[in-house]
């Protein structure tokens, strides 16, 4: 299940508002037997891996440099000849925060990535992007594209923890 909720738009476009967008995707399914059911632990190390080794998720990803912080992780990431350096804070269990400071070309931006479990065994992943940016009506074909492509990612980053799961890697202690 997908639920896309777009911010709400501003009454005046005087002032500037950042183009968020937020989904949710539905973990585990308990009426489709076909999907293994993942824990909460196995979620929370997938979801740990696509900060520490991103290239696991992004095929495009060239290179990418980690150094550990008390708070988490700093990561330089380089797509071709675009660094795009960030820093990635854990809440144990429950939320991954990447943070990219305004950088060249490239506006400060972030990106929350929540699990919620209205009841036990019930997970869902809440993805909140925040680019930074005002909306603009002259953007909105692009913002739409950004988060559609937003949203393919998010899809394919379950995809590749529940492949990461069925190999038993999510089962080492961290």
């Amino acid at each position: 299940m997908t639920v896309n909720r777009p911010a709400a738009q501003a009454p005046h476009r005087s002032y500037w508002m950042p183009m968020q967008f937020e989904h949710l995707l539905e973990i585990n399914d308990p009426l489709n037997p076909l999907i293994d059911a993942l824990t909460r632990d196995q979620l929370w190390r997938g979801l740990v891996m696509r900060a520490e080794m991103p290239k696991l998720f992004v095929d495009y990803l060239d290179e990418s440099t980690i150094t550990r912080t008390d708070a988490g992780l700093q990561r330089t990431l380089r797509y071709a000849a675009l660094l795009v350096h960030d820093v990635v804070t854990f809440t144990p269990q429950e939320r991954v925060h990447y943070d990219v400071p305004a950088q060249g070309e490239i506006p400060a931006s972030s990106l929350v990535v929540t699990i919620e479990e209205p009841q036990p065994g019930a997970l869902f992943v809440r993805f909140l992007y925040d680019d930074g940016k005002p909306e603009d009506d002259a953007d909105a074909f692009y913002d739409e594209f950004r988060r559609s492509a937003y949203h393919e990612a998010d899809i394919e980053t379950i995809k590749v923890i529940r492949q990461l799961a069925e190999e038993g890697r999510l089962a080492q202690p961290m």
